[in-house]
């Protein structure tokens, strides 16, 4: 089967990929579309360190192709949206329904994918930029088949990364004022998101100019080219700041554009060692600087949360699918995203 694999040096879409059956407790999807997002570049560029050779993608959806033991929620022809949370469901963490917390979670890549005599690692459990993908069942959420695939692709991460920032880890209030510094793939998420939550002030940061239209259709109030137009627009400062790009000097911008009580939530990836400062002064009224990781969600709930409010008209996604390619088209598609010409691109098989 195909699938766009890192060896290390080079990034390749090759033909010659076997994946093995699903076990007990595990589905095996036929990936229909998958969305490009910027940590599938970073594992290229060396941001984000993955053991090799790896099998890329980690936004997708698709139809269940075969399901193991003791998976009864879904079923074969179920369309499905994926999540790359493979949480073991039983810690404290779990538990208190906390599975971005879960140790399970992180850390613990597996190889079900073969290439001739060499195993294949799965990013981020998940490996949707191939053909077919086996995954563990927590980590596949049925969809309704009204929902086209490569809209519910984009559910997976940039979704539940962007929409859940706002509403489980910020819980942006009716008439917040919000910044987002980055109008990407996330940035878009994290702006419908506090429309979706009833913000007052949207305001979207991003050196593009040609971001402004998109930015204001999923939302923003406001466009600014930098940040050094915030307080113009906002005196006081930001309920809530939202930094989508991983520059620490951007981090930094988020802290200091907060008002009393507010808070700065981190989503952009910086190099694994990169370090950012504050005045610790400025922090004494309550605010706080605040990670999160994907989207502090619960896929399970939120995934079918998001697909009905899609259905209902108040969650964008086709908006998102900026330009689809197929598979074989991956350099193409990687180029595009560098040079910020798409919000998401999508692979498809």
């Amino acid at each position: 089967m195909r699938a766009v694999m890192f060896d290390g040096k080079r990034v390749e879409v090759v033909d010659d990929l076997e994946v093995r059956d699903p076990g007990p407790g595990e589905v095996l999807v036929a990936v229909s579309a998958a969305g490009l997002c910027h940590s599938d570049l970073s594992v290229v560029d060396g941001t984000i360190p993955f053991p090799v050779p790896v099998v890329l993608g980690h936004e997708g959806a698709g139809v269940v192709e075969a399901v193991g033991v003791g998976v009864t929620h879904v079923g074969p022809g179920d369309h499905v949206a994926l999540s790359t949370l493979a949480n073991c469901g039983a810690c404290a963490e779990c538990d208190r329904g906390r599975p971005t917390m879960c140790r399970q979670a992180i850390g613990r890549p597996g190889r079900p994918f073969r290439r001739g005599e060499q195993a294949v690692f799965q990013f981020a459990s998940n490996s949707a930029f191939a053909e077919r993908t086996v995954v563990k069942a927590v980590q596949v959420v049925r969809i309704p088949k009204d929902i086209p695939l490569p809209s519910a692709a984009l559910i997976g991460c940039g979704v539940l990364t962007g929409v859940g920032a706002v509403l489980n880890r910020a819980r942006v209030d009716r008439g917040d004022r919000v910044v987002v510094i980055g109008a990407g793939g996330i940035g878009l998420n994290v702006i419908q998101g506090a429309r979706i939550a009833g913000a007052l002030r949207i305001v979207a940061v991003d050196a593009n100019p040609a971001k402004e239209a998109v930015a204001r259709q999923f939302g923003a109030t406001d466009f600014l080219t930098s940040v050094e137009g915030v307080r113009d627009l906002l005196p006081t400062g930001a309920d809530h700041t939202f930094e989508c790009v991983g520059r620490v000097e951007l981090i930094r911008a988020a802290v200091d554009l907060l008002d009393r009580h507010g808070q700065a939530i981190l989503l952009g990836v910086p190099a694994a060692t990169a370090e950012a400062s504050f005045l610790v002064s400025s922090m004494y009224l309550d605010k706080s600087i605040l990670g999160c990781r994907y989207g502090s969600s619960r896929p399970q709930r939120d995934i079918a949360l998001y697909a009905e409010l899609y259905r209902a008209g108040r969650l964008m996604l086709d908006e998102l699918v900026t330009q689809t390619y197929p598979v074989e088209e991956f350099e193409r598609a990687a180029a595009d995203a560098e040079a910020g010409k798409v919000a998401r691109g999508v692979l498809t098989f």
